[in-house]
């Protein structure tokens, strides 16, 4: 495969055409009366035309063909693509999956729409608010095929197998360890190479951000000059009457043939684009004192609410970092949180769950539902020299977590047969360690100074 080219940055303005069209990007103006090369000019806009300049979202694309040029759309079969909530009672319990079997290609061909299931998700699609999470198993490129989404912006995570995604503003190669967002309206199609899988983040009405860093400064996290965009890239294909246009609209999927491959696009200029990333690029940001620091210092990218601060969707990662934290429980401590955390992991051995939590699978602690780390986790942690080590080295996992309340699916919870019931008793093993005789039982193992300090202060008072 050749080498793909890129531009750099997030969000940027950028102009690309096609280096078989020299020029092929009007001069001065859009919407010229004839464009260069006898292209079409065609605006994809991802906000609405008045929004401030700071949000506003649109590129102009210049074409063999408008993307009009296709039959009436017509309803497919959704397979297990769904945006029906209440198929199945709440649940509050703390959920885990194993790993989410992938369909042999020697058994039946599955491309990446046929292999999209709906685990779980909250909100609204019509009135442009809420969120889905997929999990997509495939064995098989989609050939004469494309998808776009009406409803939102999909954030790919491929956990197993390489992408090669053909979108109208040219082609990216998305591995394991990074990811990519394909935003709402864009054509897009993908080419697997081996029975593949990973997971999509799916945010309705609202975009992806880089998240503020108040006083972290102006660098840090996720840095916009990591990002890579597509450089332009056409094909004059005909395909008389046998490609096939898929459209997922009000969480319904569609399809129209057309005589031409979508991606006729020679030349583009604007910010709304699709993207992607590599996650060994994240500079974490991590405590050198003491205490364990909240998981949003290793937010990726945001999808913001109305709210301040709280976000409809935040990508987080936990990559291999330094742990240096003196007097400190250093995995991530027990919580009840008013978010929504669905973890997965694209490699490796999370650092709260040795066993069980498996690359592939995912788990999913509700609205204030208690998780933290197993038994065994717990009792190490507890009894560890604080010296500084490596953590999560050759690991990578990630949280989609949001300020709704999601619901699981039914193909969540019963017909993909990867739930695990058992999931629970990673937290039977845990045992009171109270003395109410003794505050500081194991102080003067690990802090000699502070058991002085205590003994001396509570002498004053016998």
């Amino acid at each position: 495969m050749a080498e793909l080219k890129y531009i750099s940055g997030f969000g940027n303005e950028c102009a690309s055409e096609d280096p078989r069209c020299p020029g092929s990007l009007p001069e001065g103006q859009n919407n010229p009366q004839v464009c260069p090369y006898n292209l079409y000019a065609e605006q994809l806009s991802g906000s609405a035309f008045t929004c401030p300049r700071s949000t506003n979202k649109r590129s102009w694309l210049y074409r063999i063909l408008p993307s009009v040029s296709h039959k009436p759309f017509e309803s497919v079969d959704q397979g297990h693509v769904t945006h029906n909530w209440d198929e199945v009672d709440p649940d509050p319990n703390q959920l885990r999956w194993k790993p989410f079997e992938i369909p042999k290609v020697s058994q039946k061909k599955v491309d990446f729409v046929s292999g999209l299931h709906t685990l779980c998700g909250a909100g609204d699609i019509r009135s442009n608010n809420g969120l889905a999470v997929h999990i997509f198993l495939c064995n098989t490129s989609m050939g004469n095929k494309c998808f776009y989404n009406s409803d939102g912006d999909f954030l790919f995570v491929p956990q197993k197998g390489n992408l090669l995604i053909y979108t109208e503003f040219g082609k990216m190669l998305v591995q394991p360890n990074e990811i990519c967002v394909i935003q709402r309206g864009m054509r897009f199609s993908i080419d697997v190479f081996e029975e593949t899988r990973g997971y999509v983040l799916e945010v309705y009405g609202v975009h992806f951000e880089l998240p503020d860093l108040g006083p972290i400064g102006a660098n840090g996290l996720a840095n916009p000059r990591d990002f890579l965009i597509p450089v332009a890239w056409y094909e004059d294909r005909q395909v008389p009457g046998g490609y096939t246009v898929i459209n997922k609209y009000q969480g319904k999927l569609f399809a129209s043939k057309q005589d031409v491959s979508p991606f006729n696009v020679v030349a583009w200029h604007g910010n709304y684009t699709p993207y992607k990333y590599n996650l060994e690029n994240f500079m974490v940001i991590n405590s050198v004192a003491f205490d364990h620091a909240d998981p949003s210092i290793f937010t990726v990218l945001t999808a913001k609410s109305v709210r301040p601060g709280v976000a409809i969707a935040d990508f987080v990662i936990f990559p291999p970092r330094w742990g240096v934290a003196d007097k400190t429980f250093r995995p991530p401590y027990y919580h009840r949180n008013c978010m929504s955390e669905f973890m997965g992991l694209i490699r490796g051995h999370y650092e709260a769950k040795q066993g069980g939590f498996l690359p592939g699978g995912g788990s999913l602690h509700s609205a204030m539902t208690p998780h933290g780390p197993d038994a065994d986790c717990f009792e190490k942690a507890s009894k560890a020299k604080l010296a500084p080590e490596r953590i999560a080295d050759g690991t990578m996992a990630f949280m989609f977590e949001s300020s709704l309340s999601l619901a699981v699916t039914k193909w969540g919870y019963k017909t993909s047969g990867c739930l695990d019931e058992n999931y629970y008793k990673c937290w039977e093993p845990l045992k009171s360690h109270f003395t109410p005789n003794s505050r500081n039982p194991v102080g003067p193992k690990f802090y000699p100074n502070i058991a002085a300090i205590l003994e001396s202060g509570f002498a004053q008072f016998s």
